[in-house]
């Protein structure tokens, strides 16, 4: 392999592994057929929909994203109480249910995020042009209402079609760095009149929402993101960036829009598709490890109880925070998608501290979205379960399953670029932490840079947690194999 073609052999491994995990890259002819005939946003009908494109709405997402799903707005009410508004591209007025379209969404059931291409759900023409939420665009939309009072906990909701317009399209590190004070313009906000106090005042509102969030023993996480630096083809390094006060304020807004929604399909007798992470069966292992640090868990799982052991760990050990984080994620194990009967007792979010949640905020992105979404508009307009629970039943069971392909597709591609860069450190000794362990191998993480790769000597009776040096000793770009032999 020469060197300028890094991005390339990237797109064949990610394709490569899609196909094999059943994903389909391409969108066959027939899909296209039907898109041919899409040639406009979906036209805004005042009988059944609010006009709201006079509201500030702005977007806030990465610095290349075009698949724009969610904008928000705040405004002040009496007695302290804020308004908050999040609007969802309404995708399903233009994707209808057994569309040819639709059917290759259901297939996948995510956009597929590699380093080197992203694989849409949905044809971009739509996903990035006509059912995005594009700047300075007026666009169909479901709004999700909620008044927030000045605890953080939101008094009452509703939720209802719109029009509305994107004033501002707005990026995480840009606007983190305008809200911490680090750059004193934001040209983007300042130019539209008004928008600069409006974001000051949604910051704030998410702030409480957080701390309420944490209060109830939501767990907070320091996750890493890398990011590939290509020059023209080549990869040069994967740049990391951490959560900040951005996407913070995103994330806040988005779990209290899941949570509304859910509680919204119950209140009208709908079923759901819920978002679930069950009681971590690993709960053993994360009291031993919080042991190990100094911290007493609780012998059965608790969620708030492990929330005071993320913010000890956060104090007395800044430094390894992220690799912490990462090993209890890795121990909670990931969520799954279940139907929600109303009068059934729902099973919860352990993460998120919440019994009520669903995933509704990225439609463009997400099939599981989609869904709700169209659960949604028939119960706002009075019209029947369009789903049977049948049906939902076997939604929910493929998106998990097709979830976790495209995680491992993703991952893959991201251990083949991590492949490419060690690819001359071979030899090297690293500070490593275990990040996992199973009986199908031990699975290392290196403090730096943030590569993960596999113990192939000396990983007997070590525990995810447990820090270490490693040796690099193999690298294999086709196949993402990063192998370290342990240290004495």
């Amino acid at each position: 392999m020469t060197k300028n073609v890094d991005r390339i052999t990237l797109q064949d491994i990610a394709r490569k592994a899609m196909i094999s995990r059943g994903l389909e890259p391409d969108f066959p002819d027939v899909e296209i057929s039907e898109l041919n005939k899409i040639l406009l946003p979906a036209a805004y009908n005042p009988e059944t929909a609010k006009d709201m494109r006079d509201l500030l709405w702005c977007s806030v997402d990465n610095a290349d994203s075009l698949d724009l799903d969610q904008l928000s707005f705040a405004e002040s009410l009496e007695g302290g109480n804020v308004r908050l508004l999040v609007a969802i591209a309404d995708v399903d007025a233009l994707v209808g249910a057994k569309s040819k379209i639709d059917n290759h969404a259901s297939q996948n059931t995510a956009s597929v995020y590699t380093i080197a291409r992203i694989f849409p759900m949905l044809p971009e023409k739509l996903s990035t042009n006509l059912t995005s939420l594009c700047l300075d665009s007026d666009r169909c939309a479901i709004v999700i209402e909620m008044t927030i009072g000045n605890d953080g906990k939101v008094q009452q909701s509703d939720i209802y079609q719109a029009i509305v317009h994107n004033h501002a399209k707005l990026q995480y590190m840009r606007l983190a760095a305008w809200l911490d004070g680090k750059v004193p313009d934001y040209p983007e906000i300042t130019k539209v009149n008004g928008l600069a106090e409006n974001i000051k005042m949604q910051d704030h509102i998410a702030q409480m929402m957080k701390k309420l969030r944490y209060e109830h023993g939501a767990l907070e996480f320091e996750r890493i993101e890398a990011l590939p630096v290509f020059d023209g083809d080549t990869l040069k390094e994967m740049k990391v960036e951490q959560k900040n006060r951005a996407t913070d304020l995103i994330e806040d807004f988005m779990i209290a829009a899941n949570g509304t929604t859910a509680r919204f399909l119950t209140g009208k007798q709908f079923p759901s598709l819920r978002r679930v992470v069950r009681v971590p069966k690993q709960w053993d292992r994360i009291v031993e490890l919080a042991s190990e640090h100094g911290f007493s868990l609780s012998e059965e799982a608790d969620s708030k109880s492990l929330s005071e052991y993320l913010k000890f760990i956060r104090q007395k050990d800044p430094l390894n925070f992220v690799d912490m984080s990462i090993s209890v994620l890795k121990l909670l194990g990931s969520g799954e998608y279940v139907v929600d009967i109303p009068g059934e007792i729902p099973e919860g979010h352990f993460g998120l501290a919440v019994k009520d949640y669903t995933h509704s905020t990225a439609p463009n992105r997400r099939f599981p979205d989609l869904i709700t979404q169209r659960l949604l508009k028939s119960a706002i307009s009075g019209k029947p379960v369009p789903y049977t629970l049948e049906q939902l039943g076997q939604i929910a069971t493929h998106c998990t399953m097709k979830e976790d392909d495209v995680k491992k597709v993703e991952r893959q591609v991201e251990k083949s670029a991590n492949a490419i860069l060690m690819k001359s450190r071979i030899g090297e000794t690293f500070d490593a932490i275990v990040s996992g362990a199973s009986p199908k191998g031990t699975w290392i993480r290196l403090l730096k840079p943030h590569v993960e790769g596999k113990l192939v000597a000396g990983f007997k009776e070590l525990k995810v947690g447990e820090k270490l040096k490693a040796r690099l000793t193999y690298i294999n770009v086709e196949s993402g194999f990063i192998d370290f032999e342990k240290v004495q």
